[in-house]
C-alpha cells in the first residue's frame, strides 16, 4: 500500500505499482469508441501510460498536455491516459484541448485496473479514483521506469519519465 497525499492529508492506495523490471500486467479498458482496448492492442511500441484521477481536474489536464506534446515527438511511441472518467468526457476533453496524440481509456468496465496496478485511492474524499501515477513500458511490455506521485496536486516528473520513453531497448 503506498501513502499519499491529497491537501495534505495522507490517504492510501490498494497497492503498490508493479515494479520497474516487471513486465506490466495486462488489461482491458474501454476507449473512445466504447470498444475494449488491451495492452496488447499497442503491440510493440513504447508507451507512456499517465494514471490520473480524472480529467477534469487543473494538474490531471495539465500532464494530459505535456505528455500528448512532449510524446508526438517520440517514434514508435504512445500515450495511454487511464482515468475512470467516462469516454464521452475522456473524448469532450481531448477535442477541446486540441489533443491528437493520446489514447484516453477509461475504467468504466473495469474497476479492477485501480487495484491490480496497485492506484486505487481506498481512503479519503477520492477513495475509489486512481491516484497520480506514470509508466513508462518499452515494446515487450516491461516497465523501464515508475512514479507514483506523492501527492495528488503534484505534477509528475515529466523529465525522467520522457527520458525512460526516449532511451533505446535492449
Amino acid at each position: 500500500m503506498a501513502k499519499i497525499t491529497f491537501k495534505g492529508r495522507m490517504i492510501h492506495t490498494s497497492g503498490k505499482l508493479p515494479a520497474r523490471g516487471t513486465v506490466a500486467p495486462a488489461f482491458k479498458l474501454t476507449g473512445a469508441d466504447l470498444a475494449d482496448v488491451t495492452l496488447a492492442t499497442f503491440g510493440q511500441k513504447k508507451k507512456v501510460v499517465n494514471i490520473v484521477p480524472s480529467l477534469d481536474t487543473p494538474v490531471c489536464a495539465v500532464s494530459a498536455r505535456k505528455f500528448n506534446e512532449a510524446v508526438a515527438a517520440l517514434a514508435n511511441t504512445v500515450l495511454i491516459n487511464i482515468s475512470a472518467d467516462l469516454p464521452f468526457a475522456q473524448s469532450r476533453f481531448c477535442e477541446s484541448q486540441g489533443l491528437k496524440n493520446i489514447v484516453t481509456l477509461s475504467t468504466l468496465r473495469s474497476p479492477s485496473f485501480g487495484k491490480e496496478y496497485g492506484v486505487q485511492i481506498k481512503d479519503g474524499p477520492l477513495a475509489g479514483l486512481m491516484s497520480r501515477a506514470v509508466l513508462v513500458l518499452d515494446g515487450n511490455n516491461r516497465i523501464v521506469y515508475a512514479q507514483q506521485v506523492p501527492d495528488i496536486a503534484q505534477e509528475p516528473d515529466y523529465d525522467a519519465a520522457l527520458a525512460a520513453a526516449e532511451a533505446r531497448e535492449a
